[in-house]
């Protein structure tokens, strides 16, 4: 673990480590959540970006439903064709409206590198590329500084050079490892590159490339338990930083036009060893406060090697950290059945329905 601190950042003039860490390293800050106080706490601490999805929605409308019921009971009455589905998105929407427009500022002075609320398509379409790129377009025009998650599924990869070629920042999410990392690089810039060709504008485009480094790491402690592996469970809190770190090496090597973001905190290297890199953090306002009231040292990391020790003992005994830290690893067509993306997605359908059941108890009150 790494050191306390000797000079603590409030000490020399900064409010907070993320502070220090948003004003003295290039590292960004976003928050990973739609809600306006926690996102105004993030912004007090340098943060120039934020994300919604359906899992993040339904956890903030279920958490302030005495102020969403009246908002759902007016959607159902202003739409009264419109399924319990349909209202739902449009809650996500309005969610993600109303977070974007706190992040307007960062997105004007930055001319539209940051500054952008980050929205998910519909994880139902991640099979079908082309309703992919329409959800995507189609979200894009919610606001001028919105930027859409595309899965890194199989047929996530080519919707997102397509969307990138009608002028969509994505942010490629439900991505765990370098090859998913890669292709999505990849991807984009034979959209960027599209877009160059005919003389279409780039430079207010954002793209960014997720590495959800916490759900790697809980998927290695799965299959130790499945597989019954014995090892120091130490080694599986740095498998996330490991493909992190060698992705942000072979990103900066090849001069890939989009940053990478660091998403799913499990602990604060997932912060910490990253700080430094020209990429994004995107903890939880939870996480957010652990790192503001924690000792850990604010200084680059980004350059450290993971110990080498931890590193022979993920390669060896778990054949999925291979996979995930091999440029080869993974074919295209693997993406979809990588555990971590079964388990995510899953996740994500399962959100989508729990809005539209929430939706469905106001449409269809329970008379008993």
């Amino acid at each position: 673990m790494l050191a306390q601190m000797t000079d603590n950042p409030t000490r020399r003039g900064y409010e907070s480590p993320l502070h220090c860490m948003t004003q003295t390293t290039p590292t960004c800050l976003w928050n990973d959540s739609a809600d306006v106080d926690e996102l105004a706490y993030a912004i007090e601490n340098g943060a120039v970006g934020a994300t919604c999805n359906p899992v993040i929605a339904l956890g903030m409308l279920k958490k302030d439903m005495v102020k969403w019921r009246p908002r759902i009971e007016d959607l159902l009455a202003d739409l009264p064709a419109a399924t319990e589905d349909q209202i739902g998105w449009k809650l996500v929407e309005e969610l993600s409206i109303r977070a974007a427009k706190l992040l307007e500022p960062a997105f004007e002075m930055s001319h539209g590198r940051d500054g952008r609320l980050s929205i998910q398509i519909d994880p139902r379409l991640f099979r079908n590329t082309e309703a992919m790129v329409e959800n995507a377009v189609a979200f894009a025009e919610l606001a001028p500084n919105m930027i859409v998650k595309i899965p890194a599924t199989s047929a996530g990869i080519p919707a997102m050079e397509e969307a990138t070629y009608r002028g969509v920042s994505i942010n490629a999410t439900v991505c765990f490892t370098l090859p998913q990392c890669i292709a999505v690089a990849e991807s984009v810039e034979r959209g960027l590159r599209r877009r160059e060709a005919e003389g279409r504008d780039i430079a207010s485009m954002g793209p960014i490339c997720t590495i959800m480094v916490g759900r790697l790491d809980d998927w290695l402690k799965v299959v130790m338990e499945k597989q019954g592996i014995s090892v120091d469970p130490g080694c599986l809190e740095w498998a996330g930083v490991a493909v992190f770190k060698k992705a942000y090496g072979i990103f900066r090597e090849r001069g890939y036009r989009l940053r990478l973001l660091s998403a799913a905190f499990r602990n604060h290297m997932h912060w910490s060893e990253l700080i430094g890199a020209d990429a994004v953090i995107s903890p939880p306002y939870t996480w957010q406060k652990r790192f503001n009231a924690s000792d850990v040292e604010v200084r680059p990391r980004i350059g450290d090697a993971v110990d080498p020790r931890l590193m022979d003992l993920l390669l060896s005994h778990f054949v999925d950290f291979r996979r995930a830290y091999a440029e080869d690893g993974l074919a295209t067509e693997e993406f979809d059945r990588f555990g971590p993306t079964v388990r995510t997605m899953r996740q994500f359908i399962a959100a989508v329905g729990g809005l539209g059941a929430l939706v469905r108890d106001v449409m269809l009150p329970d008379l008993d």
